[in-house]
């Protein structure tokens, strides 16, 4: 062992970690007060809406935490896959790729079923879910097992590569993951469950017991405690998409705190903030939910063929103002592969019923169209 150990894991007891729970409390303090905003108004939601607003996040989260490992997923396959695993509908959904419905079922199996207990065998099968191929892009995989190499997380060209972080080594692994197991168990109700949360996450992404997939596999974990926490089945805040957006920052504490000696403060308070953030953007999805649920519930009688509910509901994905450059018959015509002429009738159409209205500055054959909010 080095005399002047470079990463957390060198340390003698390094799961003995400590946090200054002072210099927290107000970040906590804040996290609390948001949930209990988001609770409060998803109670006030109907069970359509609650399955609304749980698909958005879902998808959100499904997506984002793919992007962070650098693997762009199509939003709609993810929709699609979220709707048909919770069970709502299968009307006109399209088949998902195997590897997006593996990331789902995870998703879904860590807060639906966070109650039951954590193995190192459903950690196994949560990686193996996600590489269904046994390659991750173009590199053969041990999925489903603990990773047989050591890692080490680089940047930089070859020859003047920086290492940002080294993993136990391999012989280390599975009495590693016991007893981050052990402590799963035992800290459920003991420790305060967002910090637990944001524990559980640094210490599964500091083993590294997999060759891919440790990322996500954390992150799962997380929304697993935070679901623990809530004795809720139901996500209503993605924090995945809060961490994508601020990555660098993220792999930035992660990095630091994984060359400390044990002390997580700047790490939870990074956690903390983060995952307020991620519940003030909860806050925007819940909102835009109800506003497109206002809009067809004033909308309910009016008559619209398939073409024209798509644009509609793209118009409604995109919120207020924020369709792009505006709705054209342009646009039209290529998201419904319709003549100009059928596109044309059928924004007038539209327009007549008061579902659209023209925008006054445009003229001509850019005139452009949105909804009446």
């Amino acid at each position: 062992m080095h005399n002047d150990p470079k990463y957390i894991w060198q340390n003698k007891n390094w799961t003995k970690f400590s946090w200054d729970v002072e210099a927290l409390l107000p970040c906590l303090s804040r996290a609390r007060q948001l949930q209990g905003k988001i609770l409060m108004r998803v109670k006030s939601l109907e069970l359509g809406l609650t399955h609304e607003a749980q698909t958005e996040i879902l998808t959100e989260e499904a997506v984002t935490t793919s992007a962070i490992e650098g693997e762009m997923l199509n939003r709609e396959s993810v929709r699609s896959s979220v709707v048909r695993h919770l069970g709502f509908s299968e009307a006109g959904l399209f088949k998902a790729d195997r590897h997006i419905d593996g990331l789902v079922e995870i998703l879904i199996d860590a807060t639906n079923n966070h109650n039951n207990l954590l193995t190192k065998k459903r950690l196994k099968a949560w990686q193996a879910a996600l590489f269904p191929t046994g390659y991750s892009g173009l590199y053969k995989i041990r999925a489903g097992q603990w990773r047989a190499g050591d890692v080490q997380v680089v940047s930089g060209a070859v020859g003047r590569q920086k290492v940002h972080f080294q993993a136990p080594p391999v012989e280390m692994i599975d009495q590693e993951v016991k007893v981050f197991l052990n402590w799963w168990e035992k800290s459920k109700g003991k420790v305060e469950g967002f910090l637990r949360a944001g524990i559980a996450h640094f210490w599964f992404v500091t083993i590294h017991p997999f060759d891919d997939g440790n990322g996500r596999v954390a992150r799962a974990l997380t929304d697993m405690a935070l679901a623990q926490d809530e004795q809720l089945s139901i996500r209503f805040y993605s924090l995945s998409s809060q961490i994508m957006e601020e990555r660098k920052a993220y792999y930035d504490i992660l990095e630091r705190s994984s060359k400390g000696k044990g002390d997580l403060t700047e790490w939870l308070m990074w956690f903390l903030e983060c995952l307020t953030r991620a519940m003030e953007r909860s806050e925007t999805i819940i909102v835009h939910v109800l506003a497109k649920a206002e809009f067809w519930q004033r909308n309910a009688q009016v008559n619209m063929n398939e073409r024209q509910r798509k644009v509609v509901n793209r118009l409604l994905d995109a919120g207020e103002g924020q369709f792009l450059g505006g709705l054209t018959t342009r646009k039209y015509v290529a998201l419904t592969k319709i003549s100009r002429a059928t596109a044309f009738r059928e924004i007038s159409e539209l327009v007549d019923k008061g579902v659209l209205k023209k925008d006054p500055t445009s003229k001509g054959r850019n005139v452009r169209y949105d909804l009446n909010w």
